[in-house]
């Protein structure tokens, strides 16, 4: 399948997971008279992500692709120590990014554009340190969503975020950086069975990382934050809710697995990474405008608007500019006739 098809793929599944997220967040719950908090969704989202994705990874066969080791005469994945090292920046993703929606007084857009903006950042840095070839389109494409971001922040008049919400930015783009350097290192191969493996070897430590780390957070028990942490382990399961949280969980385990397939693409961090990243940031926009005319809540402004605008031509210009090359390239190539 080409790339564009994993993007508009990739934007389908997250587009539903982003709405119902806010929806969860936002509108008071029946029982409490509140909406849920991000730390009282979070664990049972997280569980369910991990047993729907060991159940992807065995059903799909996906696992014989991984390196494994043979205990009681049966064969069990494990990860080497480089997708063990991505595993941990992939669990500090995995807990940010639900939690990026349901910070209070901030809107979607926002927050996806500064967590998206860091990353753009970070994927040339990374292609650089290893000697990766960063073509034209690339870096104009990280332009256009750096001013999509700029635009975005001088409207709203700087970075004034709640202090959870700065570190889930902080943990985003750290996970990312070490996500993408040993994804260049070992998984850009274009090779089917390399996307496979990596997948599997990564979430088998990732995903109950992220669980275990926030169990460690609840288990603490550092006020208001703890109780949420010991709602959303323990109480949500009998709740209503938990139904709608299923449903996150299923679209969270479909966009993991097409990010994943869009990343290890073999060209370069700053061709795959703005792809990514737009169709992401797309998506939030078009799930505020979707919460705006149905429930009711903050439209996005214009100039996340417009900031959505440029990340859709960003899109357009990846897509186009790899064949115009690849057209020049091929009529160069042919022999002149006289």
């Amino acid at each position: 399948m080409p790339i564009e098809g994993l993007i508009l793929l990739y934007f389908l599944a997250y587009l539903p997971n982003i709405l119902v997220t806010a929806l969860l967040t936002r509108l008071p719950h029946p029982g409490l008279g509140r909406p849920l908090t991000g730390l009282e969704t979070l664990p049972a989202t997280l569980i369910l992500n991990l047993i729907l994705t060991y159940l992807f990874i065995w059903l799909s066969g996906w696992h014989r692709d991984a390196h494994g080791v043979r205990i009681l005469g049966r064969r069990i994945p494990v990860p080497t120590r480089f997708t063990l090292l991505s595993g941990i920046g992939t669990a500090c993703i995995i807990f940010t990014v639900p939690l990026s929606y349901t910070f209070a007084g901030v809107s979607i857009p926002f927050i996806q554009l500064l967590m998206r903006g860091d990353v753009l950042i970070v994927a040339p840095i990374i292609d650089l340190m290893f000697g990766r070839r960063v073509r034209w389109w690339s870096w104009v494409a990280i332009g256009i969503v750096a001013v999509a971001l700029l635009t975005t922040l001088y409207s709203r008049g700087g970075f004034a975020l709640p202090p959870l919400a700065i570190v889930a930015v902080v943990l985003y783009t750290l996970g990312y950086f070490i996500r993408l350097s040993v994804m260049t290192a070992v998984g850009k191969t274009g090779e089917a069975a390399d996307v496979r493996r990596y997948f599997v070897e990564e979430k088998l430590f990732a995903l109950p990382t992220s669980v275990a780390i926030l169990a460690a957070l609840s288990a603490a028990g550092f006020g208001d934050q703890a109780n949420e942490l010991r709602f959303g382990f323990i109480d949500i399961w009998t709740d209503p809710s938990i139904v709608w949280i299923a449903f996150i969980a299923v679209t969270l385990t479909i966009v993991s697995v097409f990010s994943v397939v869009i990343l290890l693409d073999p060209r370069e961090n700053a061709y795959c990474v703005p792809l990514e990243r737009a169709s992401s940031l797309v998506a939030g926009v078009a799930a505020a405008l979707i919460l705006a005319a149905g429930w009711g809540m903050r439209a996005p402004s214009g100039a996340e608007l417009a900031g959505a605008g440029l990340l859709i031509a960003a899109i357009v210009l990846l897509s186009l500019a790899p064949r115009w090359s690849a057209r020049r390239v091929a009529r160069r190539a042919m022999p002149t006739t006289r």
